[in-house]
């Protein structure tokens, strides 16, 4: 560990966090001749055999004497900027930002902000394939894929930034300019983090802040605009399942995607698949056309678009029995929407297998379901015990290989089966997509 002194702790930029985030920080400073320090709480930060050797690296702890004596602290996302150290900085008139508030402050083009409890990975990318297949060079990062920063680092320029952004990123983003914005969603989720649900909504909506156009969702109020904080003046709009602005209409027999009641594409023609898919794909279209883009050019990139692993994945069909890995729902809203989209698909029975660390979210609006849709709720992880009493159609087991060894003796041609945990994967795995990846080997092997 570096020895800290009065020379060797000033500096005006110091980063908190390593891993991939804090090291696009410190090649973004670097480019531009400033050279950080960076700062993290554990003993063996990842990344650290990366770090360029000019740059100090303080480990296991956050030391106060060096965020105390910078000008700006670069805060990575899975930090809270409630942490005492970093709010004690903050009180002391250190300004504290993220990754994101250093991209927004350079970016060039325009950007399309997304946010959401479920579902902001797959529009994202949908947003940006989409963009891509008209013509525009646009780049998808924030909270998927490539860090913002180093969307910088090109030798042509991005003509459009799609960007998912965390409630966690949007704390410490303050100069977000969104051509357009939306909020797909709004359910419980990480109130391991916040002190209550409307704290971490309010984040969430913190992306309308001085956007161009809004987009909310009329089947979720807890998207709704807020009238203060610089949104009197945008332009507004909203998806959802009726056949208002942007809205689903029948025409002989089928379901459209349209817009004020006149049909843009038949979800026959799409390869995602349930009532949730159709939402994604409508704040897709809602977001393009607000940023510019010309419709009929994007449609033939929503036609392509297949999808993103983990989340509602067809993996196998064996026997006439459907498994499918949806390990990204890692909350009560995801597995409600997967349950919901998937549902008039099962011919047989469903099968579910949730649990995990439930990170203090209410399994409450679980029940119904579970009860009225579910056949047999297999349960596992730190959470198993609490997510079985919800319901008797449930069983608890010890892990995942023994809940599809069980599964496997049960079923009958026509059935489906559901990982979708509703609970994040910490517990048991290094994260969800090691989830994912065993369920897939578990069921490929049987």
């Amino acid at each position: 560990m570096t020895h800290l002194s009065e020379q060797n702790m000033a500096a005006s930029i110091v980063i908190i966090g390593l891993g991939q985030t804090g090291l696009s920080c410190v090649r973004y400073f670097l480019k531009q001749g400033i050279v950080p320090v960076v700062v993290d709480s554990r003993d063996v930060p990842p990344g650290q055999d990366e770090l360029p050797a000019q740059v100090r690296l303080y480990k296991g702890g956050l030391h106060p004497e060096v965020l105390l004596q910078a000008k700006q602290l670069v805060v990575s996302p899975g930090i809270a900027i409630a942490t005492p150290e970093i709010a004690a900085a903050q009180q002391h008139g250190v300004e504290v930002i993220g990754d994101i508030e250093l991209f927004v402050r350079a970016a060039k083009a325009p950007i399309i902000a997304i946010t959401g409890s479920n579902g902001k990975s797959t529009v994202t990318t949908l947003v940006g394939e989409m963009a891509n297949a008209a013509g525009v060079k646009t780049a998808i990062g924030g909270n998927i894929g490539i860090p913002a920063l180093d969307l910088l680092d090109v030798a042509e320029p991005y003509q459009l930034y799609v960007l998912e952004l965390s409630s966690f990123q949007l704390e410490t983003t303050h100069s977000l300019k969104a051509v357009a914005a939306t909020v797909l969603n709004v359910t419980d989720d990480h109130l391991d983090r916040y002190p209550n649900f409307e704290a971490y909504r309010q984040a969430k909506l913190s992306i309308y802040q001085n956007a161009k156009t809004i987009v909310t969702n009329r089947d979720d109020v807890l998207t709704a605009c807020p009238t203060q904080n610089n949104t009197r003046n945008a332009a507004q709009c909203s998806f959802g399942a009726d056949d208002a602005d942007y809205g689903l209409i029948q025409r002989q027999g089928c379901t459209w995607l349209a817009y004020q009641g006149e049909g843009i594409i038949s979800a026959d023609d799409l390869q995602i698949t349930g009532v949730h898919n159709l939402m994604n794909a409508l704040s897709a279209i809602a977001l393009l056309d607000a940023a510019g883009v010309d419709r009929t050019k994007t449609l033939p990139g929503l036609k392509q678009f297949s999808g993103l692993a983990h989340r509602c994945e067809f993996i196998r069909k064996l026997n006439d029995v459907m498994w499918i890995n949806d390990t990204k729902a890692t909350n009560v809203g995801a597995t409600l929407a997967a349950l919901d989209g998937l549902k008039s698909s099962v011919k047989g029975r469903l099968y579910l297998i949730a649990g995990g660390d439930g990170k203090g979210a209410d399994f409450g609006p679980l029940v119904p379901a579970l009860r009225d849709d579910i056949a047999l709720t297999y349960c596992f992880g730190k959470d198993g015990a609490r997510f079985a009493g919800l319901a008797e159609n449930t069983k608890l087991v010890a892990d995942l290989d023994t809940a599809i060894a069980e599964i496997s003796q049960l079923v009958q041609p026509g059935d489906w089966v559901l990982l979708s945990p509703a609970c994040a994967s910490i517990d048991m795995y290094a994260n969800f997509m090691a989830r994912g990846d065993h369920f897939r080997a578990l069921v490929k092997a049987l």
